[in-house]
Formats: structure tokens, sequence, C-alpha cells
């Protein structure tokens, strides 16, 4: 490819801005690719939205992925491509979950306020800017203490017009899980609200990348531009997702200790088969046992080992099986 087609097939655009102190800026960017000929373009928009979480970095690999494969092959981009990958970018540089300085965490601030306080008001620039898009993709991490397989979690009121995009995400896992309170603020809510279908995508852990999950996620998004005449690149599925309505069971420590696990994430797993253990470095003995209640797929797993009573350890997918233990498992992101 030539350096003018690489600079024509993307430019970067402002989102938003705020001043700060000192004639300092807060911006907001974003990436906005279209076709090289504009005959070509189907238009449709898919906007990419990672980074608001400043502590889940896996999005980032996505973003540079799919950003990589258009530039690498322009001639089989067939809609516009808008990528924002630090909406958060002070938690990113500070490696905080929220907005440093203000305690807030973003994903709980959406739609925002154009009329509202400094943070409501480039909060609301961004939704603007993202809302109209034909799909928005909101990826996220999990945190420091959990490993996620990738996945896609869908409120139960979306379910019908999401659900049919979800399965060609090239996922592991799609988890409808009951509308919370909290989901009113979110990203994902908001758009959806608004009319722009929006997929909340999680995966791996936090601070980390996984690099085999990176390109599962880029893969799946251009399978689904590929269906919706955005991309006529090849594409192939390597995953074909399970479909969970709350069927889990949380395995939560009854001890605190060091989590040791005795299986890897990503398995299926037999009732009564052990989990771990949770040790006592002190003395060298168990304070307890983790054992699978029941049959079914280990789609989360502790990553972080010190534990204390409480402690989210894993989740086990179930089918067929109501929700039996209480944990933080379909909370938003």
């Amino acid at each position: 490819m030539s350096l003018e087609a690489e600079q024509n097939i993307g430019r970067l655009e402002k989102v938003a801005g705020i001043s700060l102190p000192v004639r300092e800026q807060l911006i907001l960017r974003k990436m906005h690719l279209e076709p090289l000929d504009a005959a070509e373009n189907s238009g449709k928009r898919i906007s990419l939205v990672t980074g608001i979480h400043g502590d889940e970095l896996e999005g980032q690999l996505v973003a540079y992925l799919v950003n990589r494969r258009i530039r690498e092959h322009p001639e089989h981009l067939r809609g516009t491509v808008d990528i924002y990958p630090a909406m958060n970018p002070l938690g990113i540089n500070t490696i905080e979950r929220g907005i440093p300085g203000f305690d807030l965490d973003m994903n709980r601030t959406f739609p925002g306020d154009a009329e509202g306080a400094m943070t409501e008001y480039y909060v609301n620039q961004a939704f603007e800017d993202i809302k109209g898009s034909d799909f928005a993709i909101d990826l996220h991490a999990s945190n420091i203490f959990l490993r996620e397989l990738p996945q896609v979690r869908i409120s139960e009121e979306t379910q019908d017009s999401l659900l049919p995009y979800a399965g060609l995400l090239n996922l592991d896992f799609i988890w409808i899980h009951s509308a919370a309170t909290v989901l009113q603020s979110t990203l994902a809510y908001s758009l959806n609200h608004a009319g722009t279908r929006c997929l909340v995508v999680e995966m791996g852990v936090g601070m980390r990348l996984t690099q085999a999950y990176a390109a599962q996620v880029t893969e799946g998004i251009f399978h689904l531009m590929h269906s919706e005449g955005m991309w006529n690149g090849e594409t192939g599925l390597t995953h074909a997702p399970v479909t969970c309505r709350d069927e889990v069971e949380f395995l939560n420590a009854n001890a605190a200790g060091i989590f040791i696990p005795s299986v890897e994430h990503d398995m299926h797993v037999r009732k009564g088969e052990r989990i771990g253990v949770i040790a006592d470095p002190l003395t060298g003995t168990d304070r307890e046992t983790i054992q699978a209640p029941e049959d079914g797929l280990l789609f989360t797993l502790r990553e972080y080992p010190v534990v204390y009573p409480g402690s989210l350890l894993g989740r086990i997918y179930v089918p067929g099986e109501a929700q039996k233990s209480e944990g933080n498992g379909g909370e938003a992101k």
C-alpha cells in the first residue's frame, strides 16, 4: 500500500475536550476510517470503544489489531469504522479504573450532560459522537482479580435486538443477565436506549494483554462487519458461543488465605471436582477445599491469589440450572 493510500484511509479526529489548569487540555481522540472509494461506502458505521476503565487494557490490543488490518487491506473496507482507544485517557495513564481526581467511574456517568459539570460535559461529548452508529462494541477486560473467557453481556431488555449480532462476534460465551439499576448510567444502556445497538464485550484480566483473546475478538469484529456489508475480506469463525441466561453457579471463599487453583480457566468441570484450595502459608495447611457444585463450564477463574471470606473464586455455567448463589455476576462494566 502506498503512503498516499495509508494517509487517505484514516484520519485522527478530536471528539471531546475540556480545559485544565495552566492551559492544559484533556482531549479524547478517535481514528476515523472510511473506504478509499467513497462510492463503495455502504453507509454503515461501527464504533469500537475501549479504555472507559483505565485499568482494563485488553481493548487496546483489539483497537491496534483492527486498525492494522484495515490499513493493510483498505481495499476491503466498505463502511465507516471509528476507533476510540482511550475514552478515559487520564485513567489509562495512571492505571486507575475511574477518572483520576474526580473519584468517578466513567461508566456510571452516561449519557452525561452538555450543561453539566466538567466530567458530565466531557462524557456527553463522547456519547453524542458515538450515538448514531449502526453498531457500537464496548470493549472491557476483567479486573486484576479475575480472568474471563471472551464474552458478550446483554441485559434481558435488549436481548431480542442484540442476540443475533452477539452470535457473530466469535466469542465463547453470551451472558443474558437480569437488568440492574446501575445499567442505566452505562454507555451500553444509554446507547441502546437512544437507538444505537451496543454490545459489551469482556475478556481476559485487568492490567494485562491476552493476545489469543484479542485476536479472537478482532476476528469476530470483522465477521460482524462482513455480515453487515462493511468488509468484503475473508473472515473466519473459530468459536461458537454458548448462551447463558443466568444459569450460573458462583464459587465464593469461606476462608482467608492464598487461593491455589487445581484446574485451568476455560474447561468443563464435573460435580465434586476439585477447583483449588485456600492455603494457609503460616501453617502449611489447607483452610478450605473448593469443589465444583455441578457439572459445567468454568468461564471465570480467580487470577489474584489473596482471598478473604466472600471473595469470588470462579463462575461455572450450568445449563438448565437457575442461579443459586450471589456474586457480582451480571453487573454492567
